[in-house]
């Protein structure tokens, strides 16, 4: 081999290794491509005879988010206070405490820094922040359940930057507070706001400094934003309480939009692309199919709020494969429903119970040829998922579900899958699971 032809290879072999090397990485909501897939070779299909080994297990506070886990890190985000917040709170009654973002140890659950600030919080179900931290290089990115946006140096958990969107954007958090995970877009940092002409905001992603604004509503809703490619152009799809607009992501500028509307604001998925097709489901069956444009962008609706079409999540994203989505329902049970036409080819309660928990959550993330689905009993089951149906091959109880809900106690905690293990918080600590299965 010439020299030439050794340097070519030299550089494009380090050209790829940090790729490599960030391919065990869960960096932000739902996995590297937020779409909750995950790659690791040698992961378990049987659980052993006592459950997955515990590595640790570290006290935490109260929360929602879930965990973000890179290289040797774990960070997440809890609400420490002496209140009782394990309750619905409709009335928007205020809480004192402090949110807190934490840095632990991936192979020990040691605490290697903490950042804390003191909040108010009012929100409805107030045990803590919703979304889960962004992390790219040395930068994490967290947003609080009431707004607060932080940029802080991974490695030392200094604060780069920080804006209080509802101080800055004359807003205020929405009832279930501020749950749309961020988006990190080249430079940009998306996120939902709120206010006059605010409802989504792009900021510098290094210094904080914002870029463009977008849109009005009523409220932010939950929907976190996405990106796809239609119509020869990236199209950022934002949705909100009052439509579903697709903007340019470099200038904020609006392509098109078509009329929403969520009931009581609940929009909560992010929507999915299968082709030139756009689904999106909210609360009480406010379903949307969406035809995307050829020539340019644009889209036109096939269908909307149809009751026996399409899914209706509530707290969890569902899984795309191919045009069908695997998803758990608004009553609690898991479906399969077919892209475009929305046809429900099954439906089960059995991930949760043999019959159906209204609101009822299980997070599903795919490895190979499985799924391992985290439900709010604190179980992690391993099941096949396919257009025929759901079949179970194993279960575990690996947490306690330690809030309340509807009367349950429920685990409402994305988990993250990293390292050949899976990383799981509730509202009293985190803990690590082994998953590999030594081969």
């Amino acid at each position: 081999m010439n020299n030439s032809n050794f340097a070519f290879l030299l550089c494009f072999a380090l050209y790829l290794a940090p790729n490599f090397a960030a391919a065990e990485d869960w960096p932000n909501w739902m996995g590297p491509s937020r779409d909750n897939r995950w790659d690791a070779e040698n992961i378990l299909r049987r659980f052993p005879v006592d459950g997955p080994k515990q590595l640790w297990s570290t006290p935490v506070a109260g929360g929602y988010a879930g965990p973000a886990v890179v290289g040797d890190r774990v960070y997440l985000m809890d609400f420490v206070t002496e209140a009782d917040v394990k309750v619905s709170n409709f009335q928007r009654k205020e809480f004192e405490g402090e949110e807190r973002v934490l840095c632990l140890d991936a192979n020990s659950g040691k605490v290697l820094w903490k950042h804390s600030y003191p909040v108010t919080t009012s929100v409805s179900y107030p045990a803590g922040p919703r979304c889960t931290p962004v992390v790219e290089g040395d930068l994490l990115y967290t947003l609080g359940a009431e707004g607060n946006l932080k940029c802080i140096a991974a490695s030392s958990g200094e604060v780069v930057w920080s804006q209080d969107l509802r101080e800055e954007y004359s807003t205020k958090s929405a009832l279930w507070g501020y749950a749309g995970h961020p988006l990190i877009d080249g430079n940009k940092l998306i996120t939902l706001v709120g206010g006059e002409g605010s409802h989504t905001v792009a900021f510098d992603k290094k210094t904080g400094q914002e870029i463009w604004r977008y849109g009005n509503a009523p409220e932010q809703g939950y929907s976190p934003p996405t990106i796809i490619e239609s119509a020869g152009k990236r199209q950022l799809i934002l949705m909100s309480p009052k439509s579903i607009s697709s903007i340019d992501p470099e200038t904020g500028k609006e392509l098109w939009t078509k009329d929403y509307e969520a009931t009581s604001g609940s929009i909560i998925m992010t929507p999915l692309q299968v082709g030139k097709h756009l689904f999106v489901g909210g609360y009480a069956n406010r379903n949307l199919m969406l035809e995307l444009s050829d020539g340019k962008p644009g889209a036109k609706v096939l269908f909307q709020d149809k009751p026996k079409l399409g899914i209706s999540p509530v707290n969890v994203q569902p899984f795309l494969e191919g045009n069908l989505i695997y998803g758990m329902h608004q009553t609690g049970e898991l479906m399969a429903v077919e892209i475009p036409s929305g046809k429900r080819l099954w439906t089960t309660s059995k991930p949760l119970a043999d019959r159906p928990v209204g609101s009822g959550t299980a997070f599903i993330v795919q490895n190979k040829d499985v799924y391992f689905l985290f439900c709010e009993t604190g179980e992690l089951v391993i099941a096949r998922l396919s257009p025929e149906g759901y079949q179970e091959l194993d279960r575990a109880m690996v947490i306690e579900p330690t809030n309340d809900a509807f009367g349950r106690k429920v685990a409402w905690n994305p988990p993250a899958y990293a390292n050949g293990r899976v990383y799981i918080r509730n509202d009293e600590r985190c803990i690590c699971l082994e998953l590999t299965d030594g081969k």
